[in-house]
């Protein structure tokens, strides 16, 4: 290996790039082996286990084009009978199949500007209303779009700055590929002589202007066509000074030509498999470990093993539906052919957008209005492609099977587990606090490393809390669904400043609460859970007259009352500080505290989705002056809306951390985000929930995170589920929460599993995952046997009474309904 080379492998690992005279020097070193493991380490920092492909939908929407390549066989010249464009119908119509087939990307690709060759192509586009193929082409991007729900990508060649904002406003992404930086490629005799839309510096520009105009862009080289190696790399640094400008460009795109009969480089050489190596490996050194490098699977001699060791991490778009028309020699493989081929190779195919997770992230900065929520509910927390219907309260639909955790040997036959994810988890086992880094990474789990996360957790679970699992009957007394603040994920609140519009606003009176609580206790329960929406009305007296009454007439039950967020309101109402006021609630018969309004505990997020509730200093305070005072508290974390595992990993952190200093905390709730009513969904600027696989990491990764200071990891069955209860109990959780007997939230926001889980189905559902029930106090001593005794076979509960309010009554428009 070259002196040079040494030098720039060992300062990429560090995080450096090579300067453009290093990368240079690349062109001159024929050491694949030592460039190959190179690239594939800094591949594996940054993606992991990961390799993408988008499915997609092929549309050519004309095969004319002025450029006369000497290697394309996709462009022709007008042929006598045939249109120059596909109709609307016909673009329709491969939409609509590739709906269908579950693609999510339509891809637009076409010739450069035929209408200024072919009378054809101006008479065509005269007859549909267009003066432009890419005038076209936005009313084909916006038809499918509207018909079909595909997202379009658009490679329609050399463009005007006003062009691509206007194509910006109807597709995800766009793109041109490169090819060669080389102007000597222009000349006659080579290949792109002739063509004028292959200048480099008029492609340079496209790609220039496409970063100006905050477009996801996507760009490479076709490497054979008669370019040296050394002007690969000047093509490739080229594009890496527009991204380091603009940060837009996607992915790079290795393409090796491939030649093809009736062309004019029918004869011509191809690139072999070694080359196709070399120039991968260079391309992942000079861009780095972030950069999304891709080969297409169907031109690279289906040697998948040796592709993915050169550092690539995508194998591009593929579609189940239409074959590649610029490369129809070469079939797409089988979705489920690539599937196993990149298991082999060690990674998890995972399916992405056109446009990337980093930018699909940032809808804000890189979409067009029109097109921000679609992607934003198409997408997962780490940007991929959300592949399943399963969401949080969805009664109707069950998770995936392939996300069902389950033991799988490390090692195995086309394993996809990591050496990074394996030795976290060692750390973890050996008692090591884990950092934020270690703690994403592990949310980010997939393939067999989700599922030795998993294994990791429930091996942790059953070292502290062996075979048991617990549960509490209890009744959720929700006093008032009145609030003035406006957390954009509630939809439970109710009132003229509330973000919800449905429903009725009500305040139970003192009578009706009493009620609940005895007939809770007369059916077994050991717990009231009361909560409710933060009334403009009410005062620090009102919380303590509430729970003075349920008290007086109630008083062997234990009261787990009050929100921090409620027990910060009701202090300051008072006039007095919250330590003061924790006092008085104790003496009023405040058992224990729910840890909940802490949704994320990360003012990142806060600042969006509950900008006027306590930040995350103030619900920490308020709960460690809790434990101070003597109180035992849950905690929670409401996740899977526009959250995602840094946001995760530093809630779970800042927890450890207070339970380390107080010691307070009983367990910890993940409450996954139920979306059907949330304003915040339906406003479009959040995600459908959790996935299944996030749902169930969230309960992994915070029993490693916990451990040893949280020893109670509970599952939320109201928003689970009972299938996604059991997997949870195979993923760390030993506790499955409340009987409930009546569950306002999440109903309204949609969920579907019911308001009561008695103790006979409590009990059934825990013995199916093979685990011994046990019934509970608040505080995890064993429930006593007469309560138990009286929570089986409890009768029907009367009807609940709510009493409206109508002064808070939200007034309708006029005609709505």
């Amino acid at each position: 290996m070259l002196e040079t080379t040494a030098r720039t492998l060992v300062a990429a690992q560090a995080g450096q790039q090579p300067s453009d005279a290093d990368a240079l020097a690349l062109a001159e070193e024929a050491d694949l082996a030592a460039l190959q493991a190179a690239a594939a380490a800094l591949r594996d920092k940054a993606h992991g286990n990961v390799v993408s492909y988008s499915r997609k939908v092929f549309i050519p929407l004309t095969q004319l084009c002025r450029d006369v390549c000497h290697y394309c066989t996709f462009a022709r010249p007008p042929r006598p009978g045939e249109r120059a464009y596909l109709t609307r119908e016909e673009v329709l119509a491969i939409a609509r199949a590739g709906a269908a087939a579950g693609c999510k990307e339509a891809l637009f690709t076409l010739g450069d500007k035929p209408e200024l060759r072919y009378k054809v192509a101006r008479r065509e586009l005269a007859e549909l209303g267009h003066e432009t193929t890419i005038s076209y082409l936005m009313e084909m991007a916006t038809a499918v779009f509207a018909e079909t729900g595909l997202l379009p990508h658009a490679n329609p060649g050399v463009m005007t700055g006003a062009e691509i904002a206007a194509l910006r406003e109807v597709s995800i992404s766009q793109g041109i590929m490169l090819e060669s930086a080389s102007a000597r490629l222009l000349a006659k005799g080579q290949v792109h002589y002739g063509s004028p839309d292959k200048d480099p510096a008029a492609r340079l520009e496209t790609i220039r202007l496409a970063g100006e105009l905050a477009v996801p862009f996507t760009s490479g080289i076709l490497i054979g066509i008669g370019e040296t190696r050394r002007e690969r790399i000047e093509s490739l640094l080229a594009l890496r000074r527009l991204h380091a400008d603009y940060g837009h460009i996607q992915e790079i795109i290795v393409q090796n030509f491939r030649a093809k009969p009736g062309t004019k480089m029918a004869d011509a050489p191809e690139p072999d498999l070694e080359d196709l190596l070399w120039t991968i490996a260079v391309a992942r050194i000079v861009f780095g470990d972030e950069m999304n490098i891709q080969a297409p699977p169907n031109l690279s001699y289906e040697e998948y093993p040796r592709l993915v060791a050169a550092g690539l991490n995508d194998w591009g778009g593929v579609s189940p539906v239409t074959p590649d028309h610029v490369n129809p020699e070469a079939p797409w493989p089988h979705l489920e052919e690539l599937r196993v081929n990149t298991a082999a190779c060690g990674k998890v195919l995972t399916e992405r957008l056109a446009i990337y997770p980093a930018w699909a992230l940032a809808p804000e900065r890189w979409l067009a209005p029109a097109l921000r929520t679609p992607v934003t509910r198409a997408v997962d927390a780490d940007g991929f492609a959300r592949i399943d219907e399963w969401s949080p309260g969805d009664a109707a639909t069950a998770p995936p099977a392939e996300d069902i955790p389950r033991r799988v040997a490390r090692g195995r036959a086309a394993g996809t587990s990591t050496a990074a994810v394996a030795t976290i988890l060692q750390r973890a086992a050996g008692g090591e606090d884990l950092g934020e880094e270690d703690l994403v990474r592990l949310f980010r789990a997939r393939g067999d490393d989700y599922h030795a996360v998993c294994a990791a957790a429930d091996d942790l679970r059953r070292r502290v809390n062996g075979e048991r699992v617990t549960y509490v009957v209890n009744r959720n007394i929700n006093y008032t669904n009145i609030c003035y603040f406006r957390c954009q994920f509630c939809a439970f609140a109710k009132g003229k400043m509330s973000e919800s519009l449905r429903g009725t606003p009500y305040d139970l009176g003192l009578d009706e609460i009493v009620r609940r609580a005895r007939e809770a206790w007369a059916r077994g329960a050991t717990e009231v859970c009361m909560q409710g929406g933060i009334h403009p009305e009410y005062t620090g007296e009102t919380y303590l007259a509430i729970l003075r009454a349920v008290k007086e007439a109630l008083p062997p039950v234990h009261i787990h009352a009050l929100s921090p967020l409620e027990v910060y309101q009701g202090a300051e109402t008072l006039g007095i500080s919250v330590t003061e006021f924790l006092l008085r609630l104790k003496e009023a018969g405040l058992g224990t505290l729910p840890g909940t309004a802490a949704e994320v505990l990360d003012d990142e997020v806060r600042a969006t989705l509950c900008p006027d509730k306590l930040t995350t200093e103030k619900w920490l305070s308020v709960v460690e002056r809790a434990h101070r005072v003597g109180f035992r508290t849950t905690s929670t974390i409401m996740y899977g809306h526009i959250d995602g595992p840094q946001n995760w990993a530093r809630h779970l952190i800042r927890l450890r951390e207070l339970q380390r200093r107080t010691g307070g905390i009983t367990e910890f709730v993940p409450l996954p985000f139920v979306h059907m009513e949330a304003p915040i969904y339906l406003k479009g600027k959040a995600r459908s929930g959790p996935t299944f696989r996030e749902a169930v990491l969230m309960h992994a990764v915070a029993r490693l995170a916990l451990h040893p200071y949280v020893t109670n990891i509970q599952v939320s069955w109201v928003k689970m589920g009972e299938q996604g209860a059991r997997a949870c109990l195979a993923a760390g959780a030993n506790d499955m929460g409340g009987t409930l007997m009546n569950e306002s939230i999440s109903r309204a926001a949609g969920a579907a599993h019911g308001q009561e889980l008695p103790p006979e189905e409590m009990e059934r559902v825990i013995r199916e995952a093979g685990r011994v029930p046990a019934q509970r106090t608040t505080l995890y001593g064993m429930a006593p046997e007469e309560r138990q005794f009286a929570s089986f076979g409890a009768p029907e509960l009367a009807p609940i009474a709510l009493t409206a309010v109508k002064k808070y009554e939200r007034r309708q428009p006029v005609g709505s309904r």
